[in-house]
Order: structure tokens, then sequence, then C-alpha cells
């Protein structure tokens, strides 16, 4: 048997050097510093959660992906130090004190796929406020006590959304046509809310009937008023909107029908006279010119030829005698 050689002193010194520094060597996240009451890894993940932090942390690494600033107290999410973490893939602002969000808050982060602003105290969603998060898959805003809007366009551009949980808000109506145009919309989380079955949630409530499968929770999605629709699912008041909505015309319907029938016979009236009036002076122009012409026939008949062909006569008549 043959037994390997022992390695030198030298060789063992090398090997215990690079141990050290693998072990010592800062990673790309701390090199860059690392924000006053939080914990930054090695893994590019920074965790200031639960530090009564009032503002948003400043000095994080630029290469941090994933960033969890949960149960503080911070008040708003400055687009200049966000938009610095291009490489952010995660980001966790739930539980906090956030009212305000923008599309220039997000501006940058091209990367970000998981999203969650939870237990705040959002007011709306504006239009294109997630428009430049191509990437997001997973976007949670659920417990906001006054979030009553958000804009038909909020979601516009965000192809690649799976998961969007807006419960426990104070939504009454939702407008779904950017919902339904997401191709990537798996899961949609609607229970909680404050929804008002009408005609103005008539689409809404017949898109969870048909889409069931996307709503987890809708055996909770339930309806709070008018007082005859109250405790009903959405999924099952939507047939029954449908007719309500369409079945009649209502006062408004009727006076827009009388004006329309108002302007028709107007425009008829009116156009009738000015015909009346186009043929009139038109019959008066034919008259007045066929009399023009029939007076210049009867001049050139009335002219000089006619006088000399009676001439003419008179000079034959002694001939003929002689």
């Amino acid at each position: 048997m043959r037994l390997l050689p022992e390695p030198s002193a030298q060789s063992l010194r090398l090997i215990f050097l690079l141990i050290f520094v693998m072990g010592v060597a800062p990673s790309p996240a701390l090199t860059a510093g690392c924000p006053d009451r939080c914990v930054c890894d090695d893994q590019l993940v920074v965790q200031c959660a639960g530090q009564q932090l009032t503002d948003f942390p400043a000095d994080l690494p630029l290469a941090t992906r994933q960033l969890i600033i949960s149960n503080n107290r911070i008040g708003e999410l400055p687009a200049l130090q966000l938009n610095y973490l291009s490489d952010l893939v995660y980001l966790d602002c739930s539980n906090n004190s956030l009212t305000e969000i923008s599309e220039s808050t997000f501006g940058n982060l091209r990367k970000l796929a998981y999203l969650d602003m939870s237990f705040n105290t959002l007011a709306q969603i504006d239009d294109r406020t997630f428009g430049p998060l191509a990437s997001l898959v997973m976007l949670r805003m659920t417990d906001n006590p006054g979030l009553s809007e958000i804009h038909p366009d909020a979601f516009s551009e965000n192809a690649a959304l799976q998961v969007l949980d807006v419960s426990r808000n104070n939504l009454t109506a939702l407008n779904i046509s950017t919902l339904i145009a997401l191709p990537a919309l798996r899961s949609l989380g609607l229970s909680g809310n404050p929804w008002r079955c009408d005609c103005d949630t008539e689409d809404l409530c017949l898109w969870v009937q048909i889409e069931g499968f996307k709503f987890q929770d809708e055996g909770q999605t339930v309806c709070r008023g008018p007082p005859d629709m109250a405790g009903l699912r959405l999924a099952e008041v939507g047939m029954q909107l449908r007719a309500e909505c369409h079945q009649g015309l209502g006062y408004w319907d009727y006076l827009f029908f009388i004006a329309i029938g108002f302007v028709i016979f107007s425009a008829g009236t009116v156009s009738a006279w000015v015909m009346g009036v186009l043929m009139v002076l038109y019959e008066r122009y034919s008259k007045r010119k066929s009399e023009q012409l029939d007076s210049d026939d009867e001049h050139d008949r009335g002219g000089p030829g006619a006088g000399s062909n009676q001439g003419n006569g008179d000079l034959k008549k002694p001939s003929m005698q002689v």
C-alpha cells in the first residue's frame, strides 16, 4: 500500500492562511457599509425589522438584494435612496406608517419580484404606481384601513404579476379592466372589504363568479351593502345584478331619448324648409332663363333678314308681267 506524502509545513501555512482569509473577508454587502440598528449578511440581505426606525435606513449597501424594514414607524419611502438599490428583488415594508407611494417611489427597481405594503396607512393607489416594477410577481397590500381607491391602470404594466392581495382594506368598488388583462395572474385576495354590490360592481361580481379558482378567499368575499345584498358572496349576486342593471330604462334614459327625438325632429324640419326654399329659387331661375331665350328667338326672326327677302319679291313682279 502506497502512502500519500505528508504535507509540508509551508503547505499547511498556506492552507491555514486561505481558510483565515475566507472566514474573515467581508462580503460585498458589508464592504459597502451597513445601516445602524440593521444586520447585513453575506447573502446580501439587510435586516432592519423591529428597530423602532422612523426614517428609511441610510447607507444601505448598493448590492442589497433583500431589504426588510417591517415593524417600524417609517412614514416615507424616499425615491432617491431606494432607487439606488437597482439589484433589489425583495422588499418588505409591512407594519409601518407609510401614507403615500407613487410611480417615482419604485422608478429604478426593475428586478423587484416581491413587495409587501401591508399594515400601513395608505389612502389610494394612483395611476402607474407599480408601472416600473416589470418583474413584480407578488404584491401584498392588506390591512390598510384607509385604502379606498385603486386606479384602474395601477397594474397595467405588471405583466409578470401572479399574486395580488388587497384584503381587509376599505374598498367598496374595484375596476377590473387591468386585472383581466394580466396574463400571469393566479391569485387575487379581496376579502374583508366593504364591497357595495350594485351596478358599479357588477363586472367585479361576475368576474369573481367566472374566475372563482383565482380567489382562495372567495367564501369570505361578501357584500356590505345595500341592505338587501348584505352578507351575500360576490359570486352569488353577479347574475342578479346583470338582470337588475339592464332590465329597463331609467329616468335619465327616457330624458335622453326625448332629447334625441327632439333633435332629430328639429333637424328634419329645418332640412325640409331649406330644401323647399332651394326648389323655389331654382324654379324661378329656370322660368326666367326660359323667358330670356324666347325673347332672343323672336328678335332674331324679326330682324334685317326678313326685310331683304321682302324687297326681292317686289323686284320680280314687273318681269313676270313682261
